[in-house]
């Protein structure tokens, strides 16, 4: 079996993360209600932990979309500062001035 890259695995992540969003906000709601009675608030976690740990939102890792680089990453262009210096440098990002000092 071929090993998955980081890239999929995030991809999946992200599909993971989107399809549980709102069972999990609603989960969690229950869990920090403290005018709920304590064993609601109890269930509400265990069933919150029984969801698959990859389909939290924190499990998703920035990373750039030409790349896939995970670090130096530009959340307004997605992309990771190297790919952004390649591609400023051809001038296919419309906007960016390149200034040296």
């Amino acid at each position: 079996m071929a090993k998955k890259s980081a890239i999929e695995n995030n991809l999946r992540k992200q599909r993971l993360a989107k399809k549980f969003a709102a069972r999990r906000k609603r989960l969690l709601d229950v869990a920090n209600d403290q005018a709920r009675p304590m064993e609601e608030r109890f269930e509400a976690r265990i069933r919150l932990a029984a969801l698959p740990r990859n389909g939290a939102i924190i499990r998703v890792r920035n990373r750039c979309e030409v790349t896939g680089r995970p670090r130096g990453f530009y959340r307004k262009v997605k992309m990771s500062r190297i790919a952004l210096r390649e591609l400023g440098n051809q001038g296919l990002i419309p906007g960016l001035v390149k200034s040296s000092w």
